[in-house]
């Protein structure tokens, strides 16, 4: 499903990842684990887009994706749940489960898709009118995986 191969990723001048290599397959579980600035936050943002690697291979479905824009990852099918939550804090639960569903897919099911949420996370149900950002923590933690799952990806980070 997902392929890295020997990618490296650069901040300026400075190489943050160098030859990493892995592969995750349809229904795996994977975790990336090490410490404080070993790369993994970097590893998910260069798989996302959001930073581009400088070499190496990422390929998604037996398509490379390396030069895609996020916008065009989420499209193929790959969702990042953002570190810290990253909410719209002044927003409703409702509004933003709902501006997790802005993909095609996500966009056919938004119904369907809110219910999956609510029945994922059963408090947010209880919560849809509320201010995101006046959820607990680990709500909003809530809020942010449900947000993801909203697009529907085939690959979630």
């Amino acid at each position: 499903m997902l392929k890295l191969e020997k990618v490296a990723t650069h901040y300026g001048d400075v190489q943050a990842l160098q030859n990493v290599s892995f592969k995750v397959e349809e229904g795996q579980v994977v975790s990336i684990i090490g410490s404080n600035g070993s790369g993994k936050s970097t590893t998910l943002n260069t798989i996302s887009g959001v930073l581009r690697c400088s070499s190496g291979n990422i390929i998604f479905n037996n398509k490379r994706i390396n030069q895609a824009p996020p916008h065009q990852i989420v499209e193929v099918g790959i969702v990042q749940v953002p570190e810290g939550r990253k909410l719209f804090p002044y927003m409703t639960v409702y509004e933003n489960l709902k501006l997790g569903s802005f993909n095609s897919r996500g966009r056919k099911v938004l119904k369907e898709s809110i219910q999956e949420a609510f029945n994922y996370f059963p408090i947010l149900e209880e919560r849809r009118n509320q201010i995101a950002g006046t959820l607990s923590g680990g709500e909003q933690q809530m809020l942010a995986i449900g947000r993801g799952l909203m697009a529907k990806p085939k690959l979630l980070m």
